[in-house]
């Protein structure tokens, strides 16, 4: 099933957190150092975009959670419910603005001078007005600055609040002392320094929170499909009833135009539903009788009844928002390099501001200029963009990957992705429809007398071992036996499944025989009188199945007699709409495309041949157990292709069935198909929730664009700093021009990272591949 011990994820045990009031990546660390120190915590991720932490322990995370809120309160900062993010968005986007407008208001007249320089008026408002003016922005707008800085520093670490507080207090203190000593050059103060820098952080930090909540909104979208009131059905009539009263087997009426409640089983009537917010397939969906319903998608012009299937955690639509939860709180393996980074971040920068004092003062710049400097290296250098530069392009991603259909389990997988040069699909249902049809039989003796009694009894016999099964192959012979008007024969007892080679039971008095031509070579039966229909079945790309009988009163007799050919049946099985295009698709990307069957070689390269693939390229690989395909994965891994190519760099496997879920695991990238099985699903790292191939290159482009934006983003924050802090302490940034850069370095972030949104698939790829 999934790659981790089986053991240790079911005794560890995941609690989300809301943690209000982090600025920046080493406040990110500190949260995380907190929250490691309570006993029975085992990993802890905490995300400065949604302002979250996921905490796996080892034993009860509830029983945890009063210790891990005390934690994050100790450190100095808010905890909240792990949802607080998303519930907090502001009815309107200017809330939270007052006390910023309210610092810009103060600044104002003190910048206003600054404006007057270039046409040579030197003008400065009284030094006891600057005063007047700057406190209150000191002291009131920046006291979250004061707060959260002393937290950090009684914890032993930094984070942008200490070097804000630190750096607009310098500049603060020196104009009192120039003010009350009267030793100001020029009657120069930097009151409008500290004053500028704290109002333009705070803009700059309410601009960034209304940017986080774009990147959420993914999340909101899908958690406001939901409906709040269902139509239940009882002995009295319909009467209204909350979703989460809900039970499996409630019968719920559900009226034209209104979201469906819970997942469910249409009992009555017919419709249309449109599914676009939950698989991204644009048309309406028809339902009838027996069909699925999803919850949250929106019923059509007529009214249905249905009955509950899964409720609350258990519905699909749940689930899917739990995926993209995941996704969003975990953390890419490049973070881990930031993270690092932080750690020593903050206690660098002081050392650094520092030496730039002592430094300008010994070079003869004087203590004023030197101050300024240093407070300017303080100012310039806060790691905000730092923090903001993976999480946010992971949760915009993420989240527009959510929306086309594309539900991406965590980070790991979406960094992981974007290194995948080859694709390996199954066949059976991936590639092809999955609704094989019995298109030709052949019996002994041909089209002779009798042949077609032959044939007649033989799919009776086939179709009554076959009665319980649900594989393709056998439903296509249960259909076919319906459509000659066949009964079963007498019924199978002994009914077994043989895996990766067919099924056998006894009917009668014989014991039969079912299934592929690897399994009659190993039983050694001759079938050279059958070359001719098998040459011709097999070049058409058609599956072939032999049927033998053993006489025997029961299997062990039976085993020991000569098996007796009764019947070939060959099964065609047609190829997906859109799969040949998909595959080009990704070969547009530079991904080589392989197939795996377990067919015959010369059936499986037919097949191949109408999906564009080549044999002789390696992109076909038959007769393929079950059981072979993880070990085939983990030989593609170290395979130099034919072509003479270089090894992949990273393999993903795509498929749907309960068969291909090692081979998911082997991969490096597993993709499920939404329309095959759970098991698959929960051993894939990204699943479809429709059955588009043309998902599986969009899959592998959103995962290269987010990559190629985390290291952009991550380019810039350390460009910024690399240059800024050279460029402020050697006197060419002043305080103010400092703050401007330092909020508008976490704007640009943020603002790469959204680009995301725009996104849609069949975009044309990028040139190059990070």
């Amino acid at each position: 099933m999934n790659k981790g011990s089986s053991n240790a994820a079911a005794q560890a045990r995941m609690l989300d957190l809301g943690v209000g009031g982090m600025t920046c990546a080493s406040c990110v660390a500190r949260v995380e150092k907190a929250l490691r120190k309570v006993p029975g915590v085992q990993e802890v991720a905490v995300n400065l975009a949604s302002e979250s932490a996921r905490v796996t322990t080892t034993g009860d995370a509830l029983a945890l959670a009063p210790l891990l809120r005390r934690a994050v309160r100790d450190a100095g900062y808010e905890p909240r419910a792990a949802d607080a993010a998303l519930d907090d968005a502001p009815q309107s986007p200017w809330a939270g603005f007052a006390p910023v407008g309210i610092g810009l208001l103060l600044c104002t007249p003190l910048v206003a001078p600054m404006a007057l320089l270039p046409f040579g008026a030197h003008w400065m408002l009284p030094a006891w007005l600057q005063f007047a003016l700057a406190t209150p922005v000191q002291f009131g707008l920046g006291a979250r600055f004061y707060k959260a800085g002393w937290h950090a520093l009684k914890s032993g670490a930094g984070n942008m609040d200490l070097l804000v507080s630190v750096g607009t207090s310098a500049a603060w203190g020196l104009s009192m002392w120039l003010w009350l000593t009267g030793a100001a050059s020029g009657g120069h103060l930097y009151f409008e320094s500290a004053a500028v820098v704290i109002t333009l952080v705070r803009l700059g930090k309410w601009l960034e929170t209304r940017a986080k909540r774009q990147t959420t909104a993914a999340i909101r979208a899908l958690r406001a499909l939901r409906p709040e009131v269902a139509h239940l059905i009882d002995w009295d009539g319909e009467k209204d009833l909350p979703v989460d009263e809900l039970r499996v087997g409630d019968r719920l009426a559900v009226r034209p135009g209104e979201r469906i409640a819970a997942d469910g089983v249409v009992l009555a009537g017919e419709t249309q539903v449109d599914e676009s917010m939950l698989t991204g397939e644009p048309l309406p969906v028809s339902k009838g009788v027996g069909a699925r319903l999803t919850g949250g998608a929106i019923n059509g012009a007529a009214r249905v009844e249905m009955q509950v299937s899964a409720v609350g955690a258990e519905t699909v639509l749940a689930q899917i928002i739990a995926l993209v939860q995941d996704a969003q709180a975990g953390k890419a393996p490049v973070q881990r390099l930031v993270d690092k980074v932080s750690a020593i971040f903050v206690p660098a920068v002081l050392a650094l501001a520092l030496l730039t004092l002592m430094l300008g003062w010994l070079a003869g710049a004087g203590a004023e200029a030197a101050i300024i400097r240093a407070v300017a290296v303080l100012v310039i250098a806060c790691p905000c963009a730092l923090g903001l530069a993976t999480p946010t392009a992971i949760m915009a991603g993420t989240g527009v990957a959510a929306r086309h259909g594309i539900l991406i389990k965590n980070a790991q997988a979406l960094e992981v992705a974007h290194k995948v040069d080859m694709v390996v699909f199954d066949k059976t249902g991936t590639l092809t429809v999955g609704q094989p049809q019995l298109t030709a039989l052949q019996v002994p003796g041909g089209d002779g007398d009798g042949a077609q009694a032959a044939a007649d009894q033989a799919l009776a016999a086939i179709a009554a071992v076959q009665a319980g099964s649900e594989h393709p192959l056998a439903r296509a012979v249960l259909d076919a036996a319906r459509q000659c008007g066949l009964p079963p024969a007498a019924s199978a007892h002994d009914a077994r499944a043989i895996p990766g080679r067919g099924a056998q039971a006894r009917v009668g008095a014989w014991l039969w025989q079912i299934g592929s031509l690897r399994w009659m070579r190993e039983m050694r039966v001759d079938l050279q009188a059958f070359a001719d229909f098998l040459q011709a079945q097999q070049a058409k790309g058609a599956t072939v199945s032999v049927a033998v009988a053993r006489p025997g009163e029961d299997c062990a007799d039976a085993a020991a007699a000569a098996p007796q050919v009764r019947a070939l049946l060959a099964f065609a099985d047609a190829p997906k709409p859109g799969a040949r295009a998909a595959i080009e698709a990704l070969r547009a990307q530079g991904v080589r495309s392989v197939m795996l069957s377990g067919d015959g070689r010369a059936a499986a390269e037919a097949m191949g041949q109408a999906l564009g693939l080549r044999a002789d390229r390696g992109e076909v690989l038959a007769q393929a157990l079950p059981s072979d395909k993880a070990r085939l994965i983990a030989e593609l891994k170290n395979t130099v292709p034919a072509d003479g190519a270089s090894a992949p760099r990273a393999i993903a496997m795509v498929g749907d069935g309960i068969n291909d879920a090692p081979a998911l695991a082997a991969a490096d990238v597993g993709i499920a198909m939404g329309s095959g099985t759970d098991v698959a699903m929960q051993a894939a790292d990204i699943t479809l929730m429709r059955g588009d191939l043309a998902l599986v290159a969009a899959a592998l482009d959103i995962s290269r664009r987010t990559v190629r934006k985390i290291r952009q983003n991550l380019f810039w924050a350390f460009v910024y700093n690399v240059a800024g802090i050279p460029l402020a302490a050697l006197g060419y940034l002043n305080p103010v021009v400092a703050g401007a850069a330092m909020a508008l370095s976490s704007l640009s972030v943020m603002g790469n990272a959204l680009l995301l949104r725009r996104w849609r698939p069949g975009q044309r790829p990028p040139l190059q591949r990070g």
